[in-house]
């Protein structure tokens, strides 16, 4: 998930070409990566609560799935939606793994 966050990043760094000034290419770049933020904090909850992560990933994943009609007119949209699924996935995979480990006594 971490490749995938750093994979639509590299999308924003087009905003350095380009004559404008400093603090515009700064903003473009900050506007243009709100997705990639919102997707870091995803990981950082998951990480922390893996059920509740995996829970909303998945859920995101599938709400992007459905808004940008993935499986009708633009399958192309699958290559980035489907790695953060699958993370999401393997979050309560996880999860459930866990729970169902028999607790061992330090």
């Amino acid at each position: 998930m971490i490749l995938a966050i750093l994979f639509m990043m590299m999308f924003s760094m087009d905003v350095f070409e380009g004559d404008k000034s400093l603090p515009e290419k700064l903003g473009g770049f900050l506007i243009h990566n709100i997705p990639v933020f919102f997707l870091a904090v995803l990981l950082a909850l998951a990480w922390k609560k893996e059920l509740w992560g995996g829970l909303l990933i998945t859920a995101v994943s599938v709400f992007l799935m459905v808004y940008f009609h993935s499986f009708t007119t633009n399958k192309g949209s699958l290559y980035i939606i489907v790695p953060f699924l699958l993370a999401g996935i393997l979050f309560i995979l996880c999860y459930v793994m866990e729970k169902r480990q028999p607790q061992q006594k330090p």
